[in-house]
């Protein structure tokens, strides 16, 4: 295997784990989340916690405010949100904006290494190195939703990457052709629409963390194909730009990428990451190593090789059952970060004991 192909590979899902948790991030920002000045003064009594209530000094004073002699509580500079307006619906749409932008910036940059890496490595390779996205989402969500996975969770992670690269290691997928040959895109193009629409359909009967997998999956299916446009347009572009711009890949490929990336953004507000990311880094991984052979002559190896990789096979499979136990695919791991984590452990942890 190339280690230029596997490190550029190990890149971009770094890149891609990044672009999920900060999406995710802004997908959640709430309100409340943001630690607004009403919630840290406690000024919302159920009676009402008016802007008069909160000057005149009564019902609606705080018994530090009462110890600071009951006058107006400070008004912030921007219409009297309080102290603090970081909770105000401005700041939220602000704060989504920019955990939005910088996501899409880190999946820009996921693009340039994963292309990079298609130029110079097989499509059956590339792509499920970048199942190693899961353990790097999961150490990035622990430091941006400050809380810690437990520990059955860690260790499904790490039986799926090892199953992943036991694998990998076994099968040794071939480089195939550059090209696909032009006859055999039209039904491999129909079966994956008739997929995905399948997942869609199927993601409108569920919710919650079943139907986050399902749209994720849906997603990795589309991600899987707009990796195989990607890189026909890498063993196109030697050809000349020219020849690369008549050519139908470059703009059939960037409509993939963005249905690919609508899609995720639907399975990011359905549920939690620990729930969508393996159906959408598994799903993409066994969607391209079948999209390589078929398009590209891609190969892996059998005989007794079926050994190691049907234990691979084994270690992907428990990975995944132990992930569907964990109590974060039900809980609030990343659902908003946790208050005051950094001072109170124990809360940062209460929903994985």
């Amino acid at each position: 295997m190339n280690a230029l192909t596997i490190v550029l590979a190990l890149f971009a899902a770094c890149a891609n784990a990044a672009a999920s948790v900060l999406m995710r991030r802004a997908a959640t920002e709430r309100p409340d989340g943001g630690g607004g000045g009403d919630r840290r003064t406690g000024g919302t009594a159920k009676g009402g916690g008016g802007g008069d209530r909160r000057s005149g000094g009564t019902a609606g004073e705080t018994p530090d405010r009462r110890r600071e002699g009951g006058g107006p509580a400070p008004r912030a500079a921007e219409g009297g949100h309080g102290p603090d307006a970081s909770g105000t619906p401005h700041a939220v749409k602000v704060r989504r904006r920019r955990f939005w932008l910088a996501g899409a910036a880190m999946l820009a940059v996921s693009a340039v290494l994963q292309a990079s890496a298609l130029a110079v490595g097989s499509l059956s390779l590339v792509q499920p190195l970048l199942a190693t996205e899961l353990l790097f989402t999961l150490a990035m969500g622990s430091i941006v939703f400050r809380r810690r996975p437990a520990r059955i969770t860690w260790l499904s992670f790490l039986a799926l990457a090892a199953g992943l690269a036991v694998f990998l290691g076994a099968a040794s997928p071939s480089a195939g052709r550059a090209t696909a040959e032009a006859a055999r895109w039209i039904p491999v193009g129909v079966a994956l629409v008739c997929l995905v629409l399948l997942l869609i359909g199927v993601a409108r009967l569920v919710r919650g963390p079943p139907r986050a997998a399902v749209l994720g999956l849906a997603s990795a299916v589309l991600f899987a194909a707009t990796a195989a446009l990607l890189k026909e347009v890498t063993g196109l572009y030697p050809q000349g730009l020219a020849t690369l711009l008549s050519n139908w890949t470059p703009y059939a490929t960037a409509i993939t990428g963005l249905a690919a990336f609508g899609l995720l953004q639907c399975a990011f507000r359905a549920g939690t990451l620990v729930a969508s990311q393996p159906a959408l880094t598994l799903g993409d991984a066994l969607t391209s190593m079948a999209l390589g052979w078929a398009l590209f002559g891609e190969h892996i190896a059998l005989g007794v090789r079926m050994v190691p990789e049907a234990i691979g096979i084994g270690l992907l499979a428990a990975g995944t059952i132990g992930l569907s136990r964990s109590p974060a695919v039900s809980g609030k791991w990343d659902a908003e970060p946790a208050v005051g984590a950094a001072s109170d452990p124990g809360r940062a942890q209460a929903e994985h004991p």
